[in-house]
C-alpha cells in the first residue's frame, strides 16, 4: 500500500520536497505552512497530493501543518520586507569589517527564527564577529551561508544569452555536471564567452541536447577513420550530422571533400559494430573489415 503524500516547493524554481498533507485538502498552487528541518516554513503546493511506495520517500516523513490562511500571507509580505533592510544592515556591516565577500541575498524563515546570509567569496571568511554584531542588531539565530557562483546567478537572476531568463532562477531545480566535451561533441566554439553563462561556468543547455548528439554519432565514423569514397580512399576530418553527411581529406590529393554518409565505407583493418554509414557494410554487423 503506497503513502500519501504531497510535494512543496518553497522556492521559485527550488527542489521539491514530500510531505504528509493528512487529511488536509490541497491543491497545486496553493500555499502550504509545512514542518521542516530549520523550523516552520511556508511553500506553494508544486505536486497534487498522491500515492507513492514507501521506498520513494526519505523517512520520517514531516507533516503539513495548515494550509496557509490570509494572516499567513500577510506575514510572509511582511518578512520580505524585513529580509530587504537586513540585507542594506549586512552590507554594511560586512562594510565596517572590511571582509572580501559579496553579498547576494537574505532569508528570513517563516517564523522567524533564522535569518540566512547569502554570500560569495574567492576563499574561506572568518565571519564570526560579522555573525555577533548581525545577531545583535536583529535579536534571533543569523546563519552566513557561502554559495558558488551558479547558486549566485540562480538566486538574483537575468537573461542568458538567447534572450530568455535564466534556466536556473526560472525552471532548473538542480545543477546538471556540464563538460567542454558536450561542447566538442556539439561541434560548437570552445571560445569561453560563446558557451559560459553569466556565472562564468559553462551553459547550462549544452546538457539539453547532448544525448541526442551523442545518439546520432553513433552512426558515423570517429574521425581519423580510414574510409572508401567514390573519389578514392580518404581519412573522416569532420562530421555534420545535421546533413548526414561526412567530411573526408583525401590521400591522393590532400583535398577536403563532403560525402553523403551512404557513398562511404569503412575500411579500418579492426572489428567496429558502429561508426560506419554504409548500408550493408559488414561493419554493421561486427565483422571484421579487411
Amino acid at each position: 500500500m503506497g503513502i500519501k503524500v504531497v510535494g512543496i516547493r518553497f522556492k521559485k524554481a527550488g527542489k521539491i520536497y514530500f510531505f504528509d498533507p493528512e487529511d488536509i485538502s490541497l491543491a497545486k498552487e496553493d500555499g502550504a505552512i509545512v514542518e521542516t528541518a530549520r523550523g516552520v516554513e511556508f511553500g506553494l503546493v508544486a505536486v497534487d497530493p498522491l500515492e507513492v511506495e514507501e521506498s520513494e520517500i526519505v523517512a520520517p516523513l514531516k507533516k503539513v501543518i495548515r494550509k496557509a490562511t490570509e494572516q499567513d500571507m500577510k506575514q510572509l509580505a511582511a518578512n520580505k520586507e524585513k529580509e530587504k533592510s537586513a540585507f542594506q544592515t549586512g552590507l554594511e556591516k560586512i562594510a565596517a569589517h572590511n571582509l572580501p565577500m559579496k553579498l547576494v541575498g537574505v532569508e528570513e524563515t517563516f517564523d522567524g527564527n533564522k535569518i540566512i546570509f547569502y554570500f560569495t567569496a574567492d576563499g574561506r571568511i572568518d565571519f564570526r564577529e560579522l555573525v555577533k554584531d548581525l545577531a545583535a542588531v536583529f535579536r534571533t539565530r543569523i546563519e552566513l551561508r557561502q554559495i558558488g557562483v551558479r547558486d549566485e546567478a540562480k538566486m538574483i537572476g537575468g537573461l542568458g544569452c538567447c534572450g530568455r531568463e535564466l534556466c536556473c532562477s526560472m525552471w532548473l531545480s538542480d545543477f546538471a555536471s556540464v563538460s567542454i566535451r558536450m561542447a566538442k561533441e556539439q561541434n560548437l566554439s570552445l571560445n569561453p564567452t560563446k558557451i559560459s553563462g553569466i556565472c562564468g561556468r559553462l551553459m547550462c543547455c549544452l546538457k539539453y541536447e547532448n544525448e541526442s548528439y551523442e545518439q546520432a554519432r553513433e552512426d558515423f565514423p570517429d574521425n581519423g577513420s580510414i574510409v572508401d569514397t567514390p573519389d578514392g580512399e580518404g581519412k573522416v576530418v569532420g562530421t555534420n550530422i545535421f546533413k548526414n553527411t561526412v567530411g573526408v581529406e583525401l590521400k591522393a590529393s590532400k583535398i577536403i571533400k563532403e560525402y553523403q554518409c551512404v557513398d562511404i565505407i569503412l575500411k579500418e583493418n579492426k572489428t567496429k559494430s558502429r561508426g560506419c554509414c554504409k548500408k550493408g557494410c559488414p561493419a554493421q554487423a561486427g565483422e571484421e573489415i579487411v
